[in-house]
């Protein structure tokens, strides 16, 4: 099972003129979320246990999925431009939903106490 998002037909699909759906990954939706949040990539790799070359490929990889730039990038770190904090705004509520989600299908006991 994939864990990417695609939506078909996409404004981002028309808007480049292209028969393209994007495509973005729930890990990179995450890891953006963390590297916004902390304003460095270490920073967030450890906070993600993750390595920070693969965690930086990835911020660049959604980037260029989504064809904008979502971060300066500085010697002390990475502060978020507009379409940065636009884009945030979206993944914490994709970010939230997913958690409704998972909530709302895990199986619950007798007690309440949620199973698993």
């Amino acid at each position: 099972m994939s864990n990417t998002v695609s939506i078909w037909p996409s404004p981002l699909a028309a808007a480049r003129g292209a028969e393209h759906a994007p495509s973005v990954s729930f890990a990179q939706i995450r890891y953006f979320v963390a590297v916004a949040e902390e304003g460095n990539v270490g920073r967030a790799a450890q906070r993600l246990h993750v390595a920070q070359p693969p965690l930086s490929r990835q911020i660049r990889a959604l980037e260029d999925e989504l064809g904008t730039a979502l971060f300066v990038r500085t010697p002390r770190g990475m502060t978020l431009l507009p379409s940065g904090q636009r884009f945030l705004d979206h993944a914490r509520a994709i970010l939230a939903a997913i958690d409704c989600a998972i909530v709302a299908v895990r199986p619950e006991s007798a007690s309440g106490t949620r199973l698993g």
